[in-house]
This record gives structure tokens, sequence and C-alpha cells, in this order.
């Protein structure tokens, strides 16, 4: 193990890390690059639409004016360092944003003053409180027709189910978004410059005073809920000074009470310096945070992992990445120091690997670094083995950390090399775009010989399809899209199962009974066995039941949301593993043969968006492709249409849209779940 150099001390205190989430084209990406801009990181500019964005730097992102990939970065902002993450904002590319919240400390939810809270807002909303992130909100694009601030709060209200604080209202003069009224200090910020540089901060307008008022009331109202001290001067009629306003909004953000919500248009260069002030003023540093658990692979002991730099290591692989042949490694460290040419022990693998170089990442620009500490999240090369999820330590420990959970694929396509010669450099490029992505899996057909890629969405597919041939030099011939189906049961049955033969020279015997139910929809499949059971034939047991779950006996699917009951198990001189591991999975099969296979489809939930004079036929269509009409919002002057559709049936619905209301209409789409076909 290489001697390590002295450590740097870091004030952890001063250090954020913190992702922008939100919606596809809620300006996620556009506020990023605003932040480091007024921050000196970057000395100029980009936009999205120019494919010049500082953040969206794959080829694949310039060329559609979107986010794929999750882009690290770090700025400084008043003597704080703070580290961001840009993630995606398509439905596709939900992985990227699980994996990002994963590491990250707290999250900037960004909403489009006219859209509102869409459908992947809700999911990255969902993704927020699983990691238990606390959040706050910025309202974006308020320059835009149709921009409504109140509705997006009331949105915040009823979609999210949080509890919006506003601290900022905006300010319009003729219909021209000029700025914000702050509410904690009763002033209004005017951005006159063009590139957004500077601002005036100047005494509220007299036709605004009235408004301005009643609204930092009601903020007070609400901080006194969960504040005593706020209450007791709110009773009293008392002036409250900022700085406990500040306390208060901070203790409540950290404690996911509330969500103090800030405004703004970023691609209009205004809002964007309070936002980061406010990242600063009410995001947690990583001493804020619950601790991170983890659990000791040898008895299973839960152990809280403190963020301290002079700790034992423990790091966290939240994302891999191919670059120019080079494998990158981002890791988020939770405790202790990382070296370059320190040996690490990878505790999900049971290997050890040593950090050849680190790197502090500017989107795809590497600054080396040599040191790493608690708090930071950098990338590293030379680590060969380890892929998302893993858990590195130092020598010698057996700490783990909760791995990722990754959603099953909905869609896919065949795939074939143009050339004999392509194949091997196809297996190659295989391998290493299943450890950038989870959420692709390759298999080869059973009946066919056919190699199969699965993934999200069609535009998942086609991104990594157009990597195989820019990224890895492979020409490749693509089948059709097929969507990928699972298979269940709805009645209870009861199969009983012997095994006796010899596999080789050796002799199995196996002897099991087992029950099995429907379970509810998305709960996945229940095991249930006796718990005396020797630990070894219950593992047995267990693996060939999640074998029997690979394909169903009638169409070859993934079985899903089954409950099985082991009911008896014979052990005789004769029972071996072996013999009780292909029993099981016999009995299963039986089992769910006797039940009768139900086959599902994955369903989506889609947000058609379409002026009101289309609205007819854009119902008409949905209906059409089988979709459940859950209800028409008036939203301005057009209507918003959300329903339940087979994702068989969205296949070209782009096109079809963009035909039916002459171009007007946009949609977006989220996996909703398995349902009957």
């Amino acid at each position: 193990m290489s001697v390590k150099s002295p450590m740097k001390t870091k004030n952890l205190s001063r250090v954020r890390n913190m992702g922008f989430v939100a919606h596809i084209d809620a300006g996620k990406t556009t506020v990023t690059e605003r932040v480091l801009f007024y921050s000196g990181k970057i000395h100029r500019m980009g936009e999205v639409h120019d494919g010049q964005a500082t953040m969206d730097w794959m080829p694949q992102e310039q060329e559609r004016g979107i986010t794929i990939t999750s882009a690290v970065t770090t700025c400084e902002w008043n003597n704080h360092e703070v580290h961001i993450i840009d993630t995606p904002g398509h439905v596709d590319f939900t992985i990227e944003v699980e994996r990002s919240l994963r590491v990250l400390d707290g999250a900037v939810v960004i909403l489009c003053a006219v859209g509102g809270v869409e459908a992947q807002t809700e999911t990255v909303w969902q993704q927020c409180r699983k990691y238990h992130v606390p959040a706050m909100a910025f309202i974006n694009k308020l320059d835009r027709v149709g921009a409504d601030f109140q509705s997006v709060i009331g949105q915040i209200k009823t979609r999210l189910e949080a509890i919006p604080l506003p601290l900022q209202i905006p300010c319009y003069e003729n219909d021209t978004f000029r700025g914000v009224i702050d509410l904690v200090s009763m002033k209004l910020h005017v951005w006159d410059d063009t590139m957004g540089s500077s601002f005036e901060t100047t005494s509220i307008p007299e036709d605004r005073l009235g408004e301005a008022a009643l609204a930092r009331e009601q903020m007070l109202e609400l901080l006194a809920d969960y504040d005593d001290e706020i209450m007791d001067l709110f009773l009293a009629g008392e002036q409250v000074d900022e700085k406990k306003i500040r306390q208060a909004i901070r203790r409540t953000t950290l404690e996911e009470h509330l969500m103090p919500v800030l405004c703004g248009s970023a691609l209009r260069n205004k809002g964007i310096q309070p936002l980061i002030d406010g990242i600063i003023d009410y995001l947690p540093s990583p001493l804020e945070v619950k601790p991170v658990l983890a659990h000791l692979k040898t008895n299973k002991e839960e152990i809280s992992v403190s963020p301290d730099p002079k700790g034992p290591l423990v790091a966290y692989v939240f994302k891999v990445y191919v670059d120019e042949g080079r494998r990158m490694v981002y890791l988020r460290i939770y405790s202790g120091v990382l070296n370059v040419g320190d040996e690490v022990y990878n505790t999900t693998r049971d290997i050890t690997e040593r950090i050849a170089r680190l790197f502090a990442m500017h989107a795809h620009n590497k600054q080396r670094i040599e040191q790493a500490s608690a708090g930071d999240i950098v990338a590293a090369v030379g680590l060969k083995d380890s892929i998302t999820g893993d858990t590195l330590a130092e020598v010698g420990q057996t700490l783990v950390l909760e791995a990722l959970d990754v959603q099953k694929p909905v869609i896919s396509v065949a795939i074939e090399p143009k050339s004999s010669e392509s194949s091997d450099r196809l297996q190659e490029a295989i391998r290493k775009i299943m450890e950038e992505d989870p959420t692709i899996r390759v298999h080869e057909d059973p009946d066919t010989g056919q190699v199969i890629l699965a993934g999200m969405g069609e535009l998942h597919l086609e991104i990594a399809l157009d990597r195989f041939r820019t990224a890895f030099g492979v020409d490749i011939n693509v089948g059709r899209p097929q969507v990928l189906y699972c298979a269940t049961v709805d009645k209870v049955s009861q199969a009983e199962k012997v095994f006796d033969k010899l596999i080789g020279e050796a002799a199995h015997y196996g002897n099991v009974e087992l029950t099995i139910k429907p379970a509810s929809r998305g709960s996945g499949n229940v095991f249930s066995l006796d718990k005396t059971l020797d630990n070894g034939l219950r593992e047995h047991i267990v693996t060939g039941l999640e074998e029997a779950c690979l394909a169903d006996p009638e169409f070859g699917y993934e079985v899903v949301d089954i409950e099985v009951q082991v009911n008896r198990i014979v052990l005789t001189d004769k029972t071996t593993g072996q013999g009780l591991k292909i029993a099981a999975q016999m009995a299963l099969q039986e089992a769910i043969k006797k039940a009768g296979v139900i086959q599902l489809e994955p369903i989506m939930e889609l947000d058609a968006l379409s002026p009101e004079d289309y609205v007819g036929d854009v119902v008409g269509d949905l209906s059409a492709r089988k979709a459940s009409i859950e209800g028409v919002v008036t939203k301005g002057k057009h209507h918003l249409i959300k329903a339940y559709v087979p994702l068989s049936n969205t296949f070209g619905y782009s096109t079809a849209l963009r035909s039916l209301t002459r171009g007007r209409g946009s949609f977006s789409m989220r996996f909703s779940g398995f349902d009957k076909a």
C-alpha cells in the first residue's frame, strides 16, 4: 500500500454537493451554465439550442439539444465549494438521475413557469424523497407567454405533495418580466445588464407593496408552523429579523418539512445569483445530512458512516464512463482520504484495485489532482473491474453501501455486426456500454440466436446504437423495436416435484412442494421458506426459484409479482443441494402452468399538450391507441391531456401528434408500470 501524503484540511461546512433535476426542457442545463458563468468557472455562456452548453459535451447531446448523461462540475461562490451534477430530464435516462441523487446532499428542482409540474418532475421528486435529499425549487422561464407563478406553486402542493415556501415573487412591468421581489429582505432585485452579471437592489414599488407584504406574511405563517421562535414573534406581531428567518428556512429545509421556492429566467439571465445564494444558505453541507448507512458483509450489522476525512476510507462508485478508450470511474467519497497510487478494496466484489489517477471533473474536462477526501465527488482511472453501485474501502474493511435499484428495460431491438470482423469489437462494446449504463441489458435469444439489446425507451436505444458507431467504431444492423413483456399469475396454485437423477456420475435428489399466489403489481417476487432450514440448502432452493422466474412455461417471459410459499421439503440421505434446486425450479414452473400465465405489458403515463382546437383529435387518437384518458386540464390557451397508454401503441406518436396539432403539440412520457396486456 502506498504511503499517504499529508492530508489537506477542508472545511466541510463550506462544501455543497447538489444537483439540478427536472423534467426535460425545464432549463436545468441553462441554469447550470449561468451558475458557472457568474461564479467565474467559465468565461462565456453557451446555449443548449446552439449545441454550445458546457455541460452537454457529448455529440449526441449537442445534436439533440438535450442532456443525456449526468455531468459533474465544481465552482466557488462566497468562499464555498459547490459540486454540481446536471442531470437529464428525459424519462429514458432516469438511471442518471437515480445514481446522481444517490450521492448528492441537496437538489434544486427546476420547474417551467408555463409547463409547471410535469411527468418526469414527479419521478425525480420521488427519487429525492427516496434518498431523503433536501430540495428547493426554482421556477424558471417567467419571461415566457403563459407563465403562471401561482399555478406552479399550486401544482407543487397537489402533484408533488410537498409544502412550497415562496421566498420570492416575480415582478412584472407592462407584462415584461423585470426582476424578483425578495420576501426575506423585502427588496426588489432588477437585472438590466443583458449578461445578467450585476443587478440592482431597490425598494419595492408602491403598487406591489401590498402583494409583497401579504406573501411575506404567508411565508412567516408557514415557517411558524415548524419553528417555535418564529411562532412566538409572529403571534406577538413583532418584526422578525432576516437572520432568524434564514436560519428557520435552512432548518425546515434540512428537515424536509418545507421546499423553499425561488424564481427567475435563466435564458434572460435573471434570478441566478440569488439562487446560488439560496444553495449556500438553505441546502446542507456533508456534515448536515444523515450519515450514510453501510453494513458489514460478515454479520450484516448496520454501520453509519460519518463524513470524516480522518476516518477510514469509504467511497461509492456511482458512474462509469468509457472516454476515448479510458475507463473513468466516478466516486463520491463519504469518509477518509483517497490518494493517487492507493490500493483500495472493492468490498462489493472482494477484489483489490489501484488508483492510477484522480481528476476533478468539469463536464468533459479533467483536472488532475493528487488527493480527494470526504465530501468530494471525483473521477478515478485505474479501477478496472469496479462498476456502478460498488463500495471502495481500505484493504481489510468489509463495509458495503446500499446498491442502486435498477428498473427493468421495457423495449428491445435485435442487433448484429455488419461484418464478421466486427463481431469481437461488438462484444467488447456491449461489455463497456453495459458497465456504463445498468439499465441496458444484452442477451442472446435462445430461439433465434439473435443478440437482443434492451433499454428504457426508443431514445435510450437510439443513443446506445449511435454510441456503438461513434464511440466504439462498430457498424451494426438493427431490427425493429420490440416491447418487452412480463408474465404473472392471478390464481393460487400448488405443485410438488421430485428430482431423482444422475448428473454426470453424481446422484442428486430433491423433493419440494410449494404454493404460489399473485402479489400486488410492482411488488416483485417474494419467496418464503422455513427459517430453520440449513443456509446452504436454502440458497440452492432460492436459486432454483429465481431461475424458474426467468422464463414462464408458456411465452418465455420473465415472471414477476408472485408470492411463493415453500410448504414442504423432504430431506433424506439422498437429498442434495443441486437436487433441491432443480426440484424447486420444476415445482414453480408447474405451479405457474397450473395457475395460468397472464401476460403483462409496460404502460406509460403520457402527458400531451395541445392547442384547444385540436384537443378532440388528440383524445380520439389516444383512444384509438387503447389509452385510458385520465382527464383534460386547461393550461392557458393549451389543454393538457393525461392518459395511460400501452408502450407498444406509442411508437411513432411524436410524428402523429405533430401532424394532428399542426406542429403545435408536445408530449412527455414516463414508465408507469406493468399491467395486463
